[in-house]
């Protein structure tokens, strides 16, 4: 099965629908890139009208998430994906459309071709930054993925 913008939209619906009611997109999937979108509305706001900062990493997570869906899908193997860790910086308020892009595919290959040949866990990082309709950076999100090949 291929993976597409519109079936990681249609996999929030029913996998995590918080993601999705708070607006979550997937626009751009592809080998290196992908690119996720998020709108300031009422339901995913803060206190100081601005995005939530959760909302935000929930986007950005997935920026890097998908690429690795997709880069275990190529692979046709068993592959389990975690979140070990993450850091985050938030520079500017984040109001209207914000766009994370995560520029990270050759880095998952490495790790998903490590593990296959090994069946030991790997571990990497991979970068989303948030920008808004400006393109000024709001959010700059790193996290941590482990990859390992099922028995």
């Amino acid at each position: 099965m291929t993976l597409t913008p519109s079936k990681i939209n249609s996999f929030l619906i029913f996998k995590l629908p918080s993601a999705y009611l708070c607006g979550v997109r997937t626009k751009v999937l592809n080998k290196d890139t992908c690119v996720v979108k998020v709108r300031h509305r009422w339901i995913n706001q803060n206190p100081f009208k601005s995005m939530f900062w959760a909302v935000q990493g929930m986007a950005a997570e997935l920026s890097t998430g998908a690429l690795v869906m997709l880069k275990i899908a190529e692979s046709g193997k068993k592959i389990s994906m975690l979140v070990l860790g993450n850091q985050s910086s938030f520079t500017k308020k984040a109001t209207g459309k914000i766009v994370f892009t995560c520029h990270d595919g050759h880095v998952i290959q490495e790790a998903i071709d490590k593990t296959i040949a090994t069946g030991e866990g790997q571990t990497f990082w991979m970068t989303s930054v948030g920008v808004n309709e400006d393109g000024v950076e709001v959010s700059s999100f790193k996290f941590e993925w482990s990859v390992r090949v099922k028995n």
